[in-house]
């Protein structure tokens, strides 16, 4: 979020305090989302675009230089080598704003967040 943005409300606000440019991989990135995760929700969650589905799905956000993506994706054995390319802090992602976005991945980690996702509620729901 840039130093001069207010608190944004939706998704489409805070796409729209960021630079042509940058709107336009944060939009491809919400698209990706959409396509691999249809039934999520969008909402603002820690002042960054967030989609929900049965609990947190991903978090994504602009900065400077790069877009982070989160939550941490463990677990997922076929994309290790692929994800330590954009290694953050505490397990999040970084992509490179002078990079190509690499969305195809974006969508695969959002397909496996899923699945996880409605594997934990299933199991939630067979407990009560």
């Amino acid at each position: 979020m840039s130093p001069n943005q207010t608190k944004p409300r939706s998704i489409d606000e805070y796409i729209a305090g960021f630079p042509a440019d940058v709107q336009e991989i944060l939009e491809t990135i919400r698209m990706t989302i959409k396509k691999a995760a249809p039934a999520a929700e969008e909402t603002i969650k820690y002042q960054m675009p967030t989609f929900t589905l049965k609990g947190n799905l991903v978090y994504f956000s602009a900065f400077k230089n790069h877009i982070g993506f989160y939550p941490p994706v463990t677990g997922y054995e076929k994309l290790k080598k692929e994800l330590s390319r954009y290694e953050g802090p505490k397990g999040s992602l970084k992509f490179p704003l002078d990079e190509p976005i690499p969305y195809g991945l974006i969508s695969k980690i959002v397909e496996f967040r899923v699945k996880e996702n409605l594997i934990k509620a299933e199991g939630s729901q067979k407990k009560n």
